[in-house]
């Protein structure tokens, strides 16, 4: 399962919905676009993606014929995501610029019994259905590079002792068992001492 078909899978209007009839597109042009969702469809997709907020989102390019039925989406995304720092909870904003692309080609004939046109191996590749959502597209190609541990510039996890009252802390070195072991074998292969 695709990112995209994931994310409309959580429910039937994914939060920013684009779609353009593959009908209404002339195998000899290309279709520019240039979508930005709403105040509201930003703020849906925070939430979805678990960040603050998501502005500035403009997804930008063309939709052009592709070989002798499919068609090629190439175009750029950018957004500005608001996330906590895992470290410290300060704001932490990340300018995403990425190219996106996506070649729409129509699925093989096959009989049923096994598929000709397989595709779950190429990111760029899927199938043709009867429309393109440049939304979603904008979406899943956004959600694949949003920040998983954002930091603020310079914070560091400091080290943390879990050691209860009265004992030896563990050490670094005390936690590798087989460093001790090739001391002592250091020490028994030296038997001139």
């Amino acid at each position: 399962m695709t990112m995209a078909e994931t994310i409309k899978n959580q429910n039937d209007t994914p939060e920013f919905s684009r779609i353009i009839k593959v009908s209404k597109l002339a195998n000899t042009a290309s279709l520019p676009f240039s979508e930005h969702p709403s105040e509201e469809e930003a703020k849906d997709m925070a939430k979805l993606f678990d960040v603050i907020s998501v502005k500035k989102m403009r997804f930008e390019g063309e939709i052009s014929p592709f070989g002798a039925d499919g068609w090629l989406l190439e175009g750029k995304l950018g957004a500005t995501v608001t996330q906590n720092c895992i470290i410290t909870l300060a704001t932490v904003r990340t300018r995403i610029d990425i190219d996106v692309r996506r070649n729409f080609v129509p699925m093989a004939e096959h009989d049923g019994s096994e598929i000709i046109h397989d595709i779950s191996d190429d990111d760029e590749t899927e199938p043709l259905g009867k429309e393109i959502d440049l939304g979603l597209i904008a979406m899943e190609a956004l959600a694949l590079v949003i920040p998983e541990y954002p930091r603020v510039e310079g914070a560091e996890l400091g080290e943390a002792d879990f050691t209860p009252p009265g004992t030896e802390p563990i050490t670094e070195e005390k936690a590798k068992p087989f460093a001790g072991l090739a001391a002592l074998k250091e020490k028994l292969s030296n038997t001139d001492d």
